[in-house]
């Protein structure tokens, strides 16, 4: 009977719970189903200002600087943050171990508002993170209501970790002689082509496929449905099976496809230094698609 005891206390003990996977991508009428749901947060982030925030939102919903997650530095633009400051942000946006998010944007901040759900899992929430498609517009569209009400939160206990979702420059090149990688520009056609864009080169990283990001996103800043972003990687992937690592100008718009491949079960990467390093370094390949 006492090694019964026993046995029970540690199978409770060394068992952890199992943490449900979100869903990538909801729609408003998802949210409002779960808006109650213990443990979840809204967070509303974008290129706006707190008094667009105060404005409206989503009730409960907490305001988040892109910059305090994704600061421009003299290194380059929008560079990851290191942990201890993530843990600092996230904890005083009420963040916990067990907290489930859902990512709010605000009109055209589609792009940047992908680059914080990336940075989310980037930092250890992987799985927890959903993404409101259509942003707070859609969540008006479809008739819920907004508020400019002040959302009252304690601190947070959740601890940021290097999930390794950002990765440099050494290991997209390794992912470039990795049959089971392949490297893809998210920015459009004619970028990928060659078109002049400011960059000390121009052109494409040497064997990158391109899937554009706007291909991903309808004309109301909403995702398209599931099987139409399915078809758009699926006409230029080989197989579902493959890593994907995918690169824009500054790391940027890339999230939108990140978020897209997420939601489609893709594991994906996101090479932050993007064009605005890749090209300043003569040594690292480069090419432009050839034209009739």
């Amino acid at each position: 009977m006492l090694k019964k005891i026993l046995y029970t206390i540690l199978l409770s003990v060394c068992i952890l719970p199992v943490l449900a996977q979100e869903p990538v991508i909801v729609t408003p009428a998802w949210l409002q189903q779960h808006l109650k749901d213990p443990g979840r947060v809204v967070l509303y982030t974008g290129f706006v200002i707190r008094a667009d925030f105060d404005r409206e939102h989503i009730e409960g919903s907490r305001f988040l600087w892109p910059d305090w997650l994704a600061p421009d530095t003299p290194e380059g633009s929008m560079n990851a943050t290191d942990l201890k400051t993530a843990t600092k942000v996230l904890q005083e946006l009420g963040i916990n171990k067990d907290s489930k998010i859902v990512i709010c944007h605000k009109g055209n901040d589609l792009t940047i508002a992908a680059r914080m759900f990336m940075t989310l899992e980037h930092l250890g929430l992987e799985g927890r993170v959903s993404f409101l498609s259509g942003g707070i517009e859609a969540w008006k569209r479809a008739g819920y209501p907004v508020t400019n009400l002040t959302s009252s939160y304690k601190k947070g206990n959740f601890t940021a970790t290097d999930n390794r979702v950002i990765v440099d420059k050494s290991y997209v090149l390794k992912a470039l002689q990795d049959q089971s990688s392949v490297v893809v520009d998210a920015r459009l056609k004619r970028f990928y082509d060659g078109d002049p864009t400011g960059n000390p080169r121009d052109g494409h990283i040497t064997g990158a496929l391109n899937i554009p990001y706007p291909d991903m996103v309808d004309s109301l800043n909403s995702f398209k449905p599931t099987e139409q972003i399915g078809m758009n990687f699926g006409k230029v992937l080989p197989a579902k099976d493959k890593e994907l690592v995918v690169y824009c100008f500054i790391g940027q718009t890339a999230c939108v496809d990140y978020l897209a491949g997420r939601s489609l079960g893709y594991r994906m990467k996101v090479y932050d230094g993007s064009m605005q390093e890749w090209s300043r370094d003569p040594a690292l390949p480069m090419e432009k698609t050839k034209k009739d």
